[in-house]
């Protein structure tokens, strides 16, 4: 630990945090943060919606460390959580033995981005100390205030390699990411696959446009009516995935004001009828997508506009990787490949911690195992597979 002495503020929301603060502990610049779930913004967008709030399970209690200068050395974007909803790292069967044994697993400590399961730094800070002691800071407020657990999840590497020394429990999942390898535009990509999946990726892109035309929509385009058709989308799928969609109508037009430029929606119409869409956010040199919906059952259509649309736009925009959300190892015949992602857990109640950290030792050694499986299965010729986020 560093000899630097920090002070400790506990804040209700981001609107209590200046924006360039916020932002100037991000990489990248303090307008334009290379990840844009990261940005003050989308927070700020997600809390004046009232989508992660008191009354959603979602109570905001975000750490703030204050150097000796008194500036803003640190912060922890972390919620008070009445239940493990929209969270994607899923921890219901720690809390239902917790329970059983008499224990209180709830509320717990949540530091991440609301219902978004994309890596990125978890403890912002600057400095390897000043994350140190935002990590230390969140296991002592968990003590002091008998706080089952807090959970960081979707960190980073180093990130989460610093809360093991800290004393965390490390956890591992799988996603499927697309990454460039000099491919110019898509035909170079299909090149780079056998030619039974080249085939079959032509035919799933040709059946699944017939008759519709697809367009990206960004920055202007993103008018309310544009929005509106976009909701009714997202309502179906997260109806039928989630039971409640997490994410209010009132979101997607603040975060359309805030960051309409950081915005990629793709639309299939026919048509002047959208029948599907996606919605996808513009990184630095990745482009994350995130939602996806029709009011058709079209064959391949969720294929063409989540993976093959993606991969015509990070190539046509410099965009090194596709992040394309959780789960779905359908992913793979598409040319995504396995890639690990991570969260820590601090547990307090010692019998937990113990059956937890057993839990997940198996886990982590189960996923590796998946993971190299997975890897034998992607659809490129051999000798030209790109490299994976192992």
């Amino acid at each position: 630990m560093s000899e630097t002495t920090f002070t400790l503020d506990i804040v209700d929301g981001v609107g209590a945090i200046d924006a360039g603060s916020w932002n100037g502990l991000l990489p990248g610049d303090a307008g334009r943060p290379d990840n844009p779930f990261l940005d003050h913004a989308f927070f700020a967008a997600l809390e004046a919606s009232g989508s992660p709030s008191v009354e959603t399970g979602w109570q905001p209690q975000h750490i703030v460390l204050r150097g000796e200068d008194k500036t803003i050395a640190g912060i922890a974007p972390l919620y008070l959580k009445s239940h493990s909803q929209g969270e994607y790292v899923f921890d219901h069967g720690w809390a239902d033995a917790f329970e059983r044994a008499g224990g209180s697993y709830y509320p717990k400590m949540q530091i991440c981005v609301p219902f978004t399961p994309v890596t990125g730094p978890r403890f912002l800070a600057k400095t390897e100390a000043g994350k140190a002691a935002l990590m230390q800071a969140v296991a002592g407020l968990a003590d002091r205030n008998g706080i089952s657990s807090a959970h960081a999840t979707f960190m980073t590497e180093d990130e989460a390699d610093l809360a093991e020394r800290a004393g965390w429990l490390l956890r591992t999942d799988t996603q499927f990411h697309w990454h460039d390898a000099g491919y110019g535009n898509f035909e170079g990509f299909l090149g780079s696959l056998s030619s039974r999946h080249r085939k079959q990726l032509r035919r799933e892109r040709r059946e699944a446009t017939e008759g519709l035309t697809i367009r990206w929509l960004t920055g202007a385009d993103l008018t309310e009516a544009v929005w509106d058709r976009f909701y009714d989308f997202y309502i179906d799928t997260g109806s039928r995935k989630w039971g409640r969609p997490y994410l209010n109508r009132a979101f997607f037009s603040m975060l359309s004001a805030a960051m309409a430029d950081r915005v990629l929606l793709m639309f299939a119409y026919e048509g002047d009828e959208p029948v599907a869409g996606t919605l996808s956010l513009i990184g630095k040199d990745a482009l994350y997508g995130r939602y996806w919906g029709a009011t058709r059952s079209i064959a391949f259509l969720h294929f063409e506009l989540c993976y093959y649309q993606a991969i015509d736009f990070a190539l046509s925009h410099g965009l090194s990787r596709i992040e394309a959300g959780a789960q779905g190892e359908h992913k793979l015949a598409r040319g995504y490949g396995p890639a690990t992602t991570r969260s820590a857990h601090w547990i307090g109640h010692k019998g937990l911690r113990q059956a937890v950290a057993r839990f997940l030792e198996q886990e982590r050694e189960a996923v590796e195992e998946s993971q190299d499986v997975l890897a034998r299965y992607t659809p490129f010729r051999k000798g030209d597979i790109p490299p994976q986020d192992r």
